[in-house]
């Protein structure tokens, strides 16, 4: 089926028109998430699984995800709940927070800030926020924050001639026994040992 330039645009890269109107009118569940599609006469845009009866196929455009289906000013099926699409954060459920959280560690958040500062920032209680992070990543956010540093700070050792003062605080320690403490507990060793290696 022949569709005009603007239409194509907004097919999913990897999928073509014929395709998706296929999958849409087989309400293939291999499909669900890798688009969305629009009926222009309703102005709403459904998930390819969505229960209500297809429109007709003259009156329907797709789109790469929900937001693309916005931008072009649709509104979301309360029947197929566009939000819960698989690769959505409601799908993804509580480790889009975790995975959150890990990018906000690995950044240093938790070198400036408390835990709590942490949950809030993710919208969660503090404890809640422990129990995700032991669920999905066996460790508190703590513990990964004293790895991430440990680990940082043994790259700057192996890669850079800054001091061991200097690398302390590059990596987010707040004090050189800290930084001792930390690489004993880890490698059952001092820092130091590993610049003398070098």
């Amino acid at each position: 089926m022949a569709k005009n330039l603007a239409e194509r645009q907004a097919l999913p890269p990897h999928l073509d028109w014929d395709t998706c109107d296929r999958a849409r009118l087989a309400r293939a569940r291999a499909f669900d998430g890798l688009f969305f599609s629009g009926v222009r006469s309703t102005r709403i845009y459904c998930r390819p699984v969505c229960p209500v009866r297809p429109a007709r196929s003259e009156n329907v455009t797709f789109y790469p995800t929900a937001a693309a289906a916005e931008r072009a000013g649709f509104r979301p099926c309360l029947r197929c709940r566009p939000e819960t699409a698989p690769g959505s954060p409601a799908w993804m459920g509580t480790a889009t927070t975790v995975a959150r959280g890990m990018r906000l560690i690995n950044d240093g958040s938790l070198d400036r800030a408390s835990m709590a500062e942490l949950a809030e920032a993710l919208g969660v209680g503090p404890r809640h926020l422990l129990r995700l992070f032991m669920r999905h990543a066996g460790a508190s956010p703590s513990e990964i924050a004293a790895t991430r540093r440990v680990q940082e700070a043994k790259r700057l050792i192996d890669q850079t001639d800054l001091t061991l003062a200097e690398i302390a605080f590059a990596a987010g320690f707040g004090s050189i026994r800290r930084f001792n403490d930390a690489f004993v507990a880890t490698y059952k060793r001092p820092p130091s040992s590993f610049r003398r290696r070098r």
